[in-house]
């Protein structure tokens, strides 16, 4: 600066200069006249449907660029970075839930004398090895049979037979909801050829475990269509599939309708397998009282969040935003009645004003909230708030949607994705270190509406119009780490 101001003094200052002492334009000016506009890459993305966003400094709430900024639109998984304000600011980051086995009786001779209760706690991560340890325990208490009921309680929050009721049965992702809950809800089906036929398997499987359960049934049927069928059958999942889409083999996971009784059935294997008798699982409320002989707690609330914001967890949703709810009052009476109960607490503590959850996970399509509001919200956190960093890290994508190597920007954002729904919101570091918050809305509601309820796994179209979605949020997204952060 002193260099330049040296050369500005002097009788030629009073003159025309013969240079023009504005700098020449250096590579990264005329990379940002050639920034296409958002109106152009929303032409070009062909979406149809409609779009919102917003882009606003992240310190200071400050609006740059927004489109239909107030328009809502559902935010599919988007919501659940909401869902994990809401628990972390009613449960705090070292929450955990807690899975109990509880006797209401004393232990004589190895017998206890009267119940034997398997209570939730609402852990959304609680799995098959974590029912052995509790079963472990047992055995060291000198446990071997009981003279009462077995009993599982999982009515400390509201059950639900799935997430979202528009979604085929079959679908892993969308399982019940219950304060007992196993695996996350799902059996793993696997099917191998053995000979002209298949052996089949419908199992509670870890890492380290494979107990099989007769809760859950599968059953082999000459058809081509539809692939699964589903019957409730007093508390038994009868599952059949179509023989004509099992090729040589495979597997997959099932959701499960009756979680309590999942676990209460995978418990008593394992209790056999160490030499305790138990009689079959009775789902009803545990009496007051009792003696804890065992228990397990989940990780802390902000591993378990962050867990669920990587991997999309819609089951670790609804259990923390249910529990959150609960904490902050009457516990709900079912998933509509605890996402209303979010929306209000965003709507009065984030600084929203018109957003509505009708679940934690984003899986229901009825959930609407705005680009504006979703900003607000990211805001109102703060970028160096703990959400940010449960975020995960998303790679830049190019236009022709591969991922782009050492970008000069950085993204921490949630993704969200329905049929013909999809969405990202968070927060951008651009090149030069400044911060900003967005919320990328898209949708088209009226090609998702025409989808049948048995075809919404795969719908045609909806794989190539949510790349372009993605793409298209990717060029925003670098639109603005140029014009707004260099």
């Amino acid at each position: 600066m002193g260099g330049l101001g040296a050369s500005l003094a002097g009788p030629a200052f009073a003159n025309a200069p013969e240079l023009s002492i504005r700098p020449a334009p250096k590579l990264l000016d005329f990379s940002i006249r050639l920034i296409p506009s958002a109106d152009a890459l929303i032409k070009d993305a062909n979406l149809g449907g409609k779009i919102g966003f917003v882009v606003a400094e992240a310190k200071t709430g400050h609006i740059l660029e927004a489109h239909s900024p107030v328009l809502p639109l559902p935010p599919a998984s988007v919501a659940k970075a909401i869902t994990a304000v809401y628990g972390i600011s009613a449960l705090g980051l070292a929450h955990s839930f807690e899975t109990q086995v509880i006797a209401t009786g004393p232990i004589e001779a190895g017998v206890v004398q009267g119940d034997l209760v398997l209570v939730g706690g609402g852990d959304p991560t609680l799995d098959t090895n974590a029912l052995a340890a509790l079963v472990k325990a047992l055995k060291q208490k000198n446990v071997m049979t009981i003279k009462g009921d077995f009993i599982v309680d999982g009515q400390e929050l509201p059950y639900q037979r799935m997430i979202d009721p528009g979604q085929p049965d079959h679908l892993g992702y969308n399982p019940a909801v219950s304060g007992l809950n196993l695996n996350y809800n799902r059996v793993h089906f696997e099917w191998k050829r053995a000979g002209q036929d298949f052996d089949v398997s419908m199992e509670a499987r870890s890492d380290r475990f494979r107990p099989a359960v007769k809760m859950a049934r599968m059953q082999i049927i000459d058809r081509t269509v539809p692939v699964y069928t589903y019957e409730n059958a007093k508390g038994i999942d009868n599952w059949t599939v179509a023989r004509g889409a099992l090729g040589k083999g495979g597997s997959r996971w099932l959701p499960v309708r009756r979680p309590d009784l999942y676990a209460g059935e995978v418990f008593q294997v394992l209790a056999r397998s160490e030499g305790i008798r138990l009689p079959g699982p009775t789902a009803r409320p545990a009496s007051p009282g009792g003696t804890v002989l065992a228990s397990h707690r989940s990780r802390p609330l902000r591993d378990v969040a962050q867990g669920m914001l990587k991997y999309s967890t819609n089951l670790t949703a609804e259990m923390i935003g249910l529990t959150a709810t609960a904490a902050r009052g009457p516990v709900p009476d079912s998933l509509a009645a605890s996402g209303a109960a979010m929306a209000q607490w965003m709507n009065s503590d984030l600084g929203a004003r018109r957003a509505y959850f009708h679940d934690h996970s984003g899986l229901s399509d009825q959930s609407r909230v705005s680009a504006n509001d979703m900003v607000k919200a990211l805001t109102s956190v703060g970028p160096n708030g703990y959400l940010q960093g449960l975020m995960k890290d998303v790679t830049p994508l190019d236009k022709m949607g591969r991922p782009v190597k050492d970008a000069a920007y950085s993204i921490k954002a949630k993704t969200g994705t329905l049929n013909f729904v999809s969405s990202l919101a968070g927060y951008l570091t651009a090149p030069d270190g400044r911060p900003l918050t967005f919320a990328i809305f898209t949708a088209d509601m009226e090609r998702r509406a025409a989808i049948p309820r048995a075809d919404r796994e795969r719908p045609k179209g909806a794989k190539g119009w949510s790349r372009r979605s993605r793409v298209l949020q990717h060029q925003l997204l670098s639109r603005w780490a140029l014009e707004y952060g260099t």
